[in-house]
């Protein structure tokens, strides 16, 4: 499995970005598709995630500006991200997880012990809101 991130960029506060996950050589059914990100000198933090029953979950910080959806069957997911604030600025990653549910994966996301076999993340595409 292959994730490739797109859509990062600069934008100003109050703008929108929208960035778009690829996922190659993704074939399973049951999954967490998911965006994380991370600021300088902060640790990485779940944005949004969308399991294989199309339920989507966001982080308070995110919720009512941001929207994770599916394209392309599975193999494209997207991040709207309106109304962006400074805070938003991060690195943004995309992530998949074939082992977990989505609640079980962010957890294990944040204890850092999500396995290689089942757990697979993009490079990350750049997210920079200027005030």
């Amino acid at each position: 499995v292959r994730l490739a991130e797109s859509g990062g960029g600069l934008v100003q506060e109050g703008g929108s970005l929208r960035l778009s996950c690829a996922a190659s050589g993704f074939t399973y059914s049951t999954y967490c598709l998911g965006w994380f990100r991370q600021a300088p000198g902060k640790e990485r933090e779940w944005v949004a995630s969308v399991d294989s029953d199309g339920n989507p979950g966001y982080a308070d910080s995110v919720k009512g500006r941001f929207t994770i959806s599916q394209g392309n069957g599975k193999k494209k997911v997207y991040l709207q991200m309106n109304s962006l604030k400074p805070e938003d600025t991060a690195m943004y990653y995309c992530m998949a997880d074939t082992r977990f549910t989505c609640d079980l994966t962010i957890k294990h996301a944040y204890q850092d012990d999500l396995s290689s076999d089942d757990n697979y993340w993009g490079q990350g595409t750049q997210v920079t809101i200027s005030s």
